[in-house]
């Protein structure tokens, strides 16, 4: 289960990211990108994306 949503979520933060490159003249930045993942996730969390910490813990990030 928490391994569909950190796909789900590394999908959608290369797409708003590119849409922020794209449509909004932002330099394409990894460090950005993942600031960005990490807020991501936590709303994640508090919505219901259920086991995304649990998988984080076992990569130990």
């Amino acid at each position: 289960m928490g391994l569909n949503s950190m796909v789900e979520l590394g999908a959608w933060i290369i797409w708003t990211h590119r849409n922020g490159c794209v449509f909004e003249g932002l330099a394409p930045s990894m460090s950005q990108a993942l600031m960005v993942s990490n807020d991501e996730r936590c709303l994640w969390e508090m919505a219901g994306a259920r086991g995304l910490s649990l998988l984080l813990a076992d990569i130990g990030v």
